[in-house]
């Protein structure tokens, strides 16, 4: 959701962490978001699961990548 949230308000995303503990939002805006950026069109819980796994699991990826580090600057802005 921290993520997400972010994206949509076209904020940069290059200089974020993610903070587990942090309470953001509601339950009902959490579900709003990820029913918007699932892709699919009326999911079910389990796909909505599948989601946020690989999602997780993707951003976390990305977070300990030296690519993706704030470290690099300009070289690799966005990535």
């Amino acid at each position: 959701y921290q993520y997400l949230s972010r994206y949509k308000r076209e904020e940069d995303l290059d200089h974020f962490l993610f903070i587990p503990g942090r309470t953001e939002g509601t339950e009902k805006e959490c579900l709003k978001l990820l029913l918007e950026y699932c892709g699919r069109h009326n999911p079910s819980w389990t796909e909505l699961s599948n989601f946020t796994h690989f999602l997780n699991f993707q951003l976390s990826k990305c977070e300990k990548s030296v690519f993706c580090s704030p470290a690099v600057g300009e070289d690799f802005q966005g990535f």
